[in-house]
């Protein structure tokens, strides 16, 4: 070695990522692979959670988010995958869960109410010039008018429909509220070619006695159209602006109040169909 010349010495090898960094290594920093078992459980809930809101389909949904929610706690769990796949499984699950729920009560009321007929179902008016002309005796020359609150002749707007357990109000139904519908939230989706936005303002009373309570779910609010097709919230979910909060039980003379947003065919010119209770008979009210 001349004089010139340097003692050179062997610099260290980096560390790999499942080894520990020896002492003059830069530790490398572990990078997150694919979570395939968190993607699978989130097809899986998306199914699953696509299946919940179809009455027909409903046992696949409830069938689906089990196995989805259970994969998903597993791939949370799995150390260096990345994370976000489970997570969002997680909560797509449990809401799916939730909507399966009301999907179900609702589809066993309305099968309930076909076998058995529902309750019997009181409609009142404050306005007293209205009820006292319905009161009068048709002219014998004249068919009757149907009755109050069939399709026929829907009840007004602002009418009081109770049945055992619930007192139902329209309060208002805006239409047109595409605009308001998409600005109440930044995941609603602009509404089908072809149809819009309507708001329902509606307020729900609990008159009944159980002593646990009862939530303003059980009551039905739909839209049928003026061929006779109902279309209700679950075809295309969206938050409503100021939503009424449907979920929060009630007690005897509580009363809940907001909105419900429902996508329908343009020109809006159907009615709304009220079932104040789970097997209440149904009472449609004009939308205007």
């Amino acid at each position: 070695m001349t004089d010139t010349q340097q003692p050179t010495h062997p610099q260290p090898a980096p560390p790999t990522a499942d080894q520990p960094p020896q002492p003059g290594q830069t530790p490398v920093e572990e990078k997150k692979t694919r979570n395939v078992l968190g993607l699978v459980a989130l097809a899986l809930a998306g199914v699953g959670f696509i299946f919940a809101c179809m009455p027909g389909a409903l046992i696949l949904g409830w069938i689906l988010l089990p196995i989805a929610f259970t994969l998903a706690i597993i791939s949370v769990c799995l150390k260096g995958k990345g994370k976000w796949q489970g997570l969002t499984a997680i909560i797509v699950s449990v809401v799916g869960t939730i909507v399966g729920i009301i999907v179900f009560f609702t589809v066993v009321a309305t099968s309930f109410n076909e076998a058995f007929g529902g309750t019997d179902v009181e409609i009142s008016s404050g306005d007293k010039a209205s009820v006292a002309e319905a009161d009068e005796a048709p002219v014998a020359d004249e068919e009757p008018a149907a009755e109050v609150g069939t399709r026929e002749n829907p009840a007004a707007i602002g009418s009081t429909i109770e049945g055992e357990d619930w007192a139902v109000v329209i309060n208002s139904v805006t239409l047109g509220a595409t605009d308001a519908v998409l600005a109440a939230n930044q995941f609603n989706e602009a509404p089908d070619a072809g149809t819009e936005y309507i708001v329902i303002n509606y307020t729900a009373t609990y008159t009944g006695e159980d002593a646990d309570g009862q939530m303003p779910a059980f009551v039905g609010i739909e839209y049928v159209t003026a061929d006779g097709v109902t279309v209700d919230g679950l075809d295309k979910m969206v938050v409503a602006p100021d939503a009424i909060d449907s979920m929060s039980t009630l007690y005897t003379g509580a009363s809940a109040a907001g909105n419900a947003a429902v996508q329908v065919p343009s020109p809006a010119d159907g009615v709304i169909a009220v079932r104040p209770g789970m097997i209440a008979d149904k009472v449609f009210v004009a939308i205007q």
